[in-house]
C-alpha cells in the first residue's frame, strides 16, 4: 500500500490501532489510511466479482486483498472495504454476497460455512453528534465449524463459539455459545445442536 500524502502511519500501525480498540477520530491520520485501504479494496473486489475466476485465481486475489496467502472457498461477488483485517483458517466457505466490514477485525475459523448474503460488521459510530462520524472498531470471531444462514447480519465484538449454527436473517448482536443454534433479530438461543426435539427445525430451514 502507498500511504496518503503527508501521512507518516503505516499499514501495520493502522491495523495496531483498529485492534486495539481505540476510537478513530473522523479526518484524523487513521482514517486517511482507513479510506486508502478502502479503495483498494474496491479495485481488487471490482476484479473478483466483474468476470469468471478458477479456484486458483480467486485464492490469488483473495491473498493479495487480505495480505497473506489464503486458501478459501468463495463464490463471488464478494465485498470488502478493507480487506487487510480478515484472518480465515482452513477450509472456509464464503457464499455469493458476503459483505464483510473488516476494519476491527474478522476471525474466522477451520471450516466455518458463510452463507448467502451475510453481513460482518465491525465498526459503530459515536452516539454524540459531535462525534457521529468517529468510527468504534471491535472485532468478530466466528469458531470453527459454524455455520452460518444466509442474509445473517454479525454485529461488532460478537463471538461466535465453535459447532455453532446461526438461523437465516438473523441479527446476532450478542455472544452464542458454541453447540448452540441461534435464530431471529435479536438472535437468541434456541436449543443445542445436540438436543433432540419434536419440531426441530431441519438444515434446510436454517441456511
Amino acid at each position: 500500500m502507498i500511504d496518503p500524502e503527508g501521512t507518516t502511519m503505516t499499514t501495520t500501525g493502522f491495523l495496531a490501532l483498529m485492534n486495539s480498540g481505540e476510537q478513530v477520530t473522523a479526518g484524523s491520520e487513521a482514517h486517511q489510511i482507513m479510506h486508502a485501504l478502502s479503495q483498494e479494496a474496491i479495485c481488487i473486489t471490482m476484479e473478483i466479482n466483474s468476470r469468471y475466476h478458477t479456484p486458483d485465481e480467486i485464492n490469488a486475489l483473495m491473498s493479495e486483498l487480505i495480505g497473506r496467502p489464503v486458501e478459501v472457498g468463495l463464490f463471488p461477488p464478494f465485498y470488502t472495504d478493507c480487506g487487510k483485517n480478515i484472518h480465515l483458517g482452513k477450509g472456509v466457505f464464503i457464499n455469493a454476497g458476503c459483505k464483510f466490514q473488516d476494519q476491527g477485525g474478522i476471525y474466522i475459523g477451520d471450516g466455518a460455512l458463510i452463507g448467502h448474503n451475510t453481513v460482518l460488521a465491525t465498526l459503530d459510530h459515536g452516539l454524540l453528534p459531535a462525534e457521529r462520524h468517529d468510527l468504534i472498531p471491535k472485532p468478530i470471531h466466528i469458531g470453527k465449524n459454524v455455520w452460518i444462514g444466509s442474509n445473517s447480519t454479525i454485529l461488532s465484538g460478537v463471538t461466535i463459539g465453535d459447532d455453532a449454527v446461526i438461523g437465516a436473517g438473523s441479527v446476532v448482536t450478542k455472544d452464542i455459545p458454541a453447540n448452540m443454534i441461534a435464530v431471529g433479530s435479536p438472535a437468541r438461543v434456541v436449543r443445542s445442536i445436540y438436543e433432540q426435539t419434536k419440531h426441530a427445525q431441519s438444515p434446510s430451514s436454517l441456511s
